[in-house]
């Protein structure tokens, strides 16, 4: 046999196999949303991510890494103290969704919720806590380098940009708007979309957490 028969040969089952595999993927998927509440399938991730080891510092200027994650289950957002309007009214969802699950027995014993922010320039960790705590006195606020935050951001897939500076220094930051799962094995399982209604949280977050 040729060498050119033998290349065609192995590009043709190569070929075969991939339809093989994406078929598989699709039925897998299929077969993994069957059982699924609807409500939960464009938020629950079909495979977790494992989040690797970081080290950022919280609003009292401790260390946060991936002990502070285990055990918990961590609601997680991504923003700045000067955004105009999606932090601010993402935040005081979060504290409403935190209230709401307070008032339902054992909803609340595992939870936290974690805000990180893309603008370490700024962002210094006492004002991150003066910040975070006007939302809720136990929400917490993180930060760290730029070069440790990016690399947290990417295990989530949120990007960010740093606009062009004003007249004035001031600038804003364009961000992901998702709230973010963090299981108590430091996995990340699920992604909220905006827009964001304390209500539909509670009840999508109350059905991960039985699963």
């Amino acid at each position: 046999m040729s060498v050119k028969k033998i290349t065609t040969s192995k590009a043709f089952w190569f070929f075969i196999l991939s339809i093989l595999l994406l078929v598989s993927l699709v039925f897998f998927n299929l077969w993994s949303s069957r059982d699924m509440p609807p409500e939960l399938q464009a938020v629950l991730r079909f495979q977790p991510t494992v989040l690797k080891p970081f080290t950022l510092t919280d609003q009292d200027g401790k260390p946060f890494a991936m002990a502070q994650l285990k055990g918990k289950r961590t609601l997680l957002f991504f923003g700045y103290m000067s955004c105009p309007d999606i932090c601010p009214t993402t935040l005081a969802t979060l504290n409403q969704v935190y209230k709401k699950l307070g008032t339902i027995p054992g909803a609340r014993t595992d939870l936290q919720v974690v805000f990180v922010s893309v603008d370490p320039e700024r962002d210094r960790p006492e004002k991150l806590a003066e910040y975070i705590h006007y939302f809720n006195q136990r929400f917490i606020g993180l930060t760290g380098s730029k070069e440790a935050i990016d690399k947290f951001a990417r295990q989530f897939s949120a990007g960010y940009v740093l606009e062009e500076k004003q007249a004035d220094g001031n600038y804003l930051v364009s961000h992901t708007s998702s709230i973010f799962l963090v299981d108590p094995q430091a996995n990340l399982i699920a992604t909220f979309s905006p827009p964001h209604q304390a209500r539909t949280l509670v009840s999508q977050y109350l059905l991960i957490k039985k699963m």
